[in-house]
């Protein structure tokens, strides 16, 4: 059986989803679309790039339509949207975050952001560092509440971990401040 790069990536995603990042594998991929893992190098040259297509399509999946003009409601929107992104799957958050990290794609989050504080007025180097900040709110606290929430699940710790709510109340702080700098 013949496979394309975006078969590879959606199995890839699966097999994330069901046995967890530790588990993914170029052999145990390989095994499970029936083809030797010398046969994936012809759609992934190795794991670096197979963990970036996964972010990037991950983040693709969870796109949403924009529904506001306001840059700080745009910035909500982003960082909503990245979050529940990764935590569509089993260590998305990891992968995302890994990815991001090493620069080997899901770039596009961060460029939106800048996007969104540019329009808000906010000068170059505000923008590039409430650019940092904001994702790292988002990494941060979409990877605990993902282990949290796995944890959990398996009986290793017997609290809920920050949720929604509290992931809206640390982005309004970071907002806050980034608005102070329009407006003062």
């Amino acid at each position: 059986m013949r496979y394309h790069r975006k078969d590879v990536v959606a199995r890839a995603i699966e097999v994330l989803d069901e046995y967890g990042l530790e588990s993914l594998t170029m052999r145990r991929l390989a095994t499970e679309l029936g083809v030797q893992p010398s046969a994936l190098y012809h759609h992934v040259p190795n794991k670096q790039a197979l963990l970036a297509a996964i972010a990037d399509e991950v983040l693709h999946r969870g796109r949403r339509p924009r529904r506001t003009e306001r840059w700080d409601e745009r910035v909500v929107e982003i960082c909503a949207e990245l979050r529940d992104a990764m935590l569509a799957y089993r260590d998305g958050a990891e992968v995302v975050v890994t990815a991001h990290t090493f620069g080997l794609g899901a770039a596009g989050p961060a460029q939106q952001l800048r996007a969104a504080l540019r329009d808000g007025g906010l000068p170059d180097d505000v923008v590039d560092v409430g650019t940092r900040a904001l994702l790292h709110l988002v990494f941060g606290h979409t990877v605990e509440e993902q282990m949290a929430l796995q944890a959990a699940s398996a009986g290793a710790i017997d609290r809920a971990p920050g949720g929604p709510a509290d992931f809206e109340r640390g982005l309004d702080l970071v907002l806050d401040g980034l608005r102070a700098r329009v407006n003062g």
